[in-house]
């Protein structure tokens, strides 16, 4: 059950969406993306270095899904997008390729977005999403996501994003990637 502040009886399954001093509990956080992502200990260890650097970037910020007991079962970050930053320089010629590397300017990007398991497919993701998505002042917003029909794909569908690019390959990934992009606000339902 999600459920906001002040919104009725709670019980030790809800989960509330609001701020994340993500610097502060990025351990916890990166704990969630390892058991929703399937990552081990060596890439957790890398990607602890590159959400640090992140949260230093103009207008980084990030929720949190936090149960009754503050437990975090679930956050997104990002930040409004800059076409020096890698992820940008990676996927413009993918983007370009399509006739969309419009879409890495005046984008806000969602940069990682994890719900623990046993907590998936009760909204979660979508409350994380959308309440980021939100706040941006950018008129639009992109991301990327491994390139299947898996129900993070369905759950952005879902919002409005499109497919910008596929099969976009990212340096030592080892599954390919789409590039999807929609315009804000998104679709709330």
């Amino acid at each position: 059950m999600l459920r906001f502040p002040g919104h009725g009886h709670r019980d030790a399954d809800d989960v509330v969406i609001g701020p994340l001093d993500l610097a502060a509990r990025v351990d916890e956080a990166l704990a969630v993306q390892a058991l929703a992502f399937g990552l081990g200990a060596d890439e957790i260890a890398v990607r602890r270095q590159i959400v640090l650097r992140h949260l230093t970037y103009p207008g980084a910020h990030a929720l949190g899904a936090t149960t009754v007991d503050g437990r975090l079962v679930g956050f997104v970050y990002g930040m409004p997008n800059d076409r020096a930053h890698w992820w940008s320089t990676v996927v413009e010629p993918y983007l370009r390729g399509q006739g969309h590397d419009d879409w890495l300017d005046n984008s806000f990007v969602i940069t990682e977005l994890h719900v623990h398991p046993r907590f998936q497919n009760r909204g979660v993701g979508r409350a994380l999403i959308t309440a980021i998505t939100d706040t941006a002042a950018e008129p639009r917003s992109i991301l990327s996501a491994i390139d299947f029909d898996s129900p993070a794909r369905g759950l952005y569908r879902s919002l409005g994003y499109e497919d910008l690019a596929r099969q976009v390959l990212f340096p030592s990934a080892p599954k390919p990637y789409a590039v999807m992009g929609a315009p804000l606000p998104l679709r709330h339902r």
